[in-house]
């Protein structure tokens, strides 16, 4: 398995937005929360959020082969099942269909990134430190908010083992504490 180092490189290699390179960093800092809770690979959790929309600047006008790309740039750097849980994350397009804990994170993890992220920017100051896990609850019941973001892989958090509060708690802590590389 690649290193973190490695990972961070790569995904530099062929992603330029930096909107989506920190989306990669929220979702890598959400799933090693989980991970750690539940007592599961950290590196290799945080890898996988890492790397799960490498491809995303080649197939966003295809959504058909987004992770597909991806898991064939990965195939042999990190394990099977990280690209299966990166296959999954695009379950609709990919019939990857989410079985493990893992693939279920992912999804959840990629989806609250945004609903957290979406919830600092209509702070005062913009900020993660202002944001706190009720203040998510309302805007996550508000459907007029953030109306692309997925409630329901949200949701797929309880099929983890966290219950909705848990989880916009972990996740929320998770990205205030690399705040200043999200630059929030």
């Amino acid at each position: 398995m690649i290193s973190r180092k490695e990972a961070f490189e790569l995904l530099t290699k062929y992603v330029r937005d930096d909107k989506l390179i920190k989306h990669s960093l929220a979702v890598e800092a959400i799933l090693k929360a989980m991970a750690k809770m539940l007592h599961e690979d950290e590196e290799l959790w945080g890898l996988t959020g890492l790397l799960h929309d490498l491809d995303y600047e080649y197939t966003k006008e295809e959504p058909a082969k987004h992770a597909t790309v991806s898991s064939q740039i990965l195939d042999g750097i990190i394990p099977e099942e990280a690209i299966k849980a990166i296959k999954a994350h695009n379950y609709q397009y990919t019939d990857h269909i989410p079985t493990t804990a893992l693939d279920r994170a992912l999804i959840a993890a990629d989806a609250v990134s945004g609903l957290i992220i979406a919830t600092a920017l209509i702070m005062p100051s913009m900020k993660l430190s202002e944001v706190k896990p009720e203040t998510l609850m309302n805007k996550f019941k508000d459907s007029s908010f953030a109306k692309k973001i997925s409630r329901k892989r949200i949701e797929l958090c309880e099929d983890t083992g966290f219950e909705l509060d848990m989880f916009f708690d972990v996740s929320l802590k998770a990205l205030q504490n690399i705040s200043d590389d999200l630059g929030l």
